[in-house]
């Protein structure tokens, strides 16, 4: 059982690098990988660069995959595993953004800096609270209630991409005329959202200023839920301020993230409808202007639903905010880019925290998170093309949906496998307390 000295490291963990399900059972010591290269390790490296370029061009982190490549083939630790696959994350996420942000030139960005901004700090309140329940569930119940969504959600993101590939056909004047017509609309009603020209107010010096407001906020959101884990501590090492692990004080800071995620939220909520009284719609900068329609809750609700799923099953952010984002009617460009976006946050959060807590091994997990950095490029440049061939952002959703079913079929059979060590060996398999 994970003691609470390891509760919020893990917390971040969860959300930026997919440790899984092997968060509650990791050992009290980490391993550190040999120094000598194998065949195993060249592998994995091999395996990663594939898992990454995938990931990438889906826009999901791609957790899901390096923990059991690093575990089954790598032959490192399940926690060693965990921690090495937040720099992979971290890796290969920023790759994507520098990528998103190089490539975009004079174009409305693809990044939606006002979704991020008011997801994120529900997003990581969503990830602590949904870790304290991955420490209390039990393993086989993880296992199935993970397994069960992500059946659920290949499904609906294939659904998805189907009516989206549909659309696209009758755009492209290969259906009858009456279907042509409603494949013109929704692509006419997606093209703002697109953003393939820097209309809009997307060029404007304002515009930039929106941007690096937005920045400055995430950077400060990322700065207090920092500071917070690194007062508390965790994986063994003491915090800041050496605060007693399920002390009065670590409760207390543990809880202050509700009403710190909650201020945020409201103050960004409110200063973007006072930017947009004050602009007007058609000086909105992100590509959620056509999006600023739906209830102001939507996207803090579904960023902390994900983040509880996340923290629960022990995933990536990625592997769930971008079929959210699907579903809600963010386009598959923006989803990806946004997704991305926001995944680099925590897994940076997280990439930090091991560093400072002292995880050996840091040179090789440079390694891998460099195999995945350029992994990445290929990944972006190779969707790229393939939608620029055919004129089919559709592509996307069908590579997410492609990621969900691998990834399902991966943890559900590794899952499985530790279930079934765990009723062999007589092990406990109830609940359990989170201290």
């Amino acid at each position: 059982m994970m003691n609470s000295s390891k509760l919020l490291i893990s917390s971040v963990g969860a959300a930026a690098a997919s440790p899984g399900i092997y968060q509650s059972q990791w050992s009290s010591q980490v391993t550190a990988p040999s120094p000598q290269i194998n065949l195993g390790a060249v592998l994995a490296c091999v395996l990663s660069f594939l898992a990454a370029a995938v990931s990438s061009a889906g826009g999901v982190g791609g957790g899901s995959l390096y923990v059991p490549i690093l575990s089954v083939v790598a032959g490192l630790g399940p926690k060693t595993a965990a921690a090495f696959s937040t720099f992979m994350v971290t890796g290969g996420t920023l790759s994507n953004v520098l990528y998103t942000l190089l490539r975009g030139g004079g174009r409305r960005p693809l990044i939606d800096y006002g979704i991020a901004v008011v997801s994120q700090p529900c997003l990581l309140l969503g990830v602590s609270a949904g870790v304290v329940c991955n420490v209390m569930f039990p393993e086989w119940l993880i296992t199935a209630l993970f397994s069960l969504f992500l059946a659920f959600a290949t499904f609906k993101t294939y659904r998805t991409g189907v009516r989206r590939c549909r659309a696209e056909t009758a755009e492209l004047g290969r259906i009858p005329d009456a279907a042509a017509a409603e494949g013109a609309a929704a692509a006419a009603a997606e093209e703002p959202l697109l953003g393939r020209n820097g209309g809009g107010g997307g060029g404007g010096d304002g515009g930039r200023r929106c941007q690096w407001v937005d920045l400055l906020v995430l950077v400060t959101v990322w700065l207090c839920f920092f500071a917070m884990h690194l007062f508390i501590g965790g994986d063994g090492a003491k915090g800041a301020f050496n605060i007693k692990p399920c002390g009065i004080a670590y409760w207390l800071i543990t809880v202050a993230q509700i009403p710190v995620a909650v201020a945020f939220t409201a103050c960004i909520g409110h200063q973007r409808r006072k930017s947009q009284a004050h602009h007007g719609v058609d000086q909105a900068m992100s590509a959620s202007s056509k999006l600023d329609a739906l209830p102001a809750y939507v996207f803090p609700v579904a960023a902390l639903l994900t983040g509880v799923m996340s923290g629960l099953f022990g995933i990536g952010g990625g592997l769930l905010l971008n079929p959210v984002l699907l579903q809600i009617g963010v386009p598959p460009k923006t989803a990806s880019a946004t997704t991305m976006f926001m995944v680099l946050f925590c897994a940076s959060m997280s990439m930090a925290q091991f560093i400072i807590l002292g995880v050996e091994g840091i040179a090789s997990a440079l390694v891998y998170a460099a195999t995945c950095f350029a992994a990445s490029v290929v990944g972006l440049a190779a969707i790229e093309g393939a939608v620029r061939r055919s004129g089919r952002a559709s592509l996307i959703v069908f590579v997410v949906a492609g990621i969900l079913a691998l990834s399902a079929a991966v943890i559900a059979c590794s899952g499985a496998v530790r279930v079934w060590e765990q009723y062999t060996s007589g092990r406990y398999m109830g609940f359990k307390m989170p201290c």
